[in-house]
């Protein structure tokens, strides 16, 4: 089972476009102080993670966020950099303190359950879904991730079945139905949003 991260706060773009000059209004915006910076940064950024640098990508982040430590939209790219290297631990605690610092906003919730479920914790997992989307509730990826979650316990639960009741002919064949399900999904590393990141143009 492989969820859906996100690398970009989608619903923080239309603040940044508007305090970039982009005249792009959000029609909810969030009630948070709006750090316009500089688009080409988080395009930057997003760039040099697409180009396979994220070294350089995290660099970039750093030195932005020395100077605008709170910025959300940063961190976030902050975390995901940090997930893609590897470095899980570091990106739970960056994704943390955004949830702490700005609860309103889906996506950490989302990237957060990717990283519970990565580690079999889906009852955590399912718990910063279920928030994503109580912020958002049109939030299509979190809702996706739900539902793998929900597919995985159920697995979980036919395997504990199966090992209390061995001859329980009722329970292989909803168990290998769940499996294909799971088995299906496609890989999801691919970039949700990267190239919807804040633009000059």
């Amino acid at each position: 089972m492989i969820l859906r991260p996100l690398q970009v706060l989608r619903s923080l773009l239309p603040m940044l476009l508007l305090a970039a000059g982009g005249g792009v209004f959000a029609q909810n915006p969030a009630p948070m102080q709006a750090y316009p910076g500089p688009p080409d940064d988080y395009t930057q950024v997003g760039k040099l993670m697409q180009e396979g640098n994220p070294a350089a990508a995290l660099t970039k982040a750093e030195a932005y966020l020395a100077s605008k430590p709170r910025d959300p939209q940063m961190r976030f790219l902050k975390g995901v950099i940090l997930r893609e290297t590897g470095k899980t631990d570091l990106a739970f605690e960056t994704f943390t303190a955004l949830v702490q610092d700005y609860p309103e906003l889906p996506e950490p919730y989302n990237n957060l359950a990717v990283i519970h479920a990565s580690r079999g914790q889906y009852d955590q997992a399912r718990e910063a879904l279920e928030t994503a989307i109580r912020n958002n509730t049109s939030y299509a990826a979190a809702h996706e991730n739900l539902g793998d979650i929900y597919a995985a316990m159920a697995s979980r639960a036919y395997e504990q079945a199966l090992r209390l009741e061995k001859g329980n002919p009722t329970v292989p064949p909803k168990l290998n139905l769940i499996r294909e399900l799971l088995s299906t999904r496609p890989p999801a590393q691919r970039p949700l949003a990267a190239q919807t990141a804040p633009s000059t143009r």
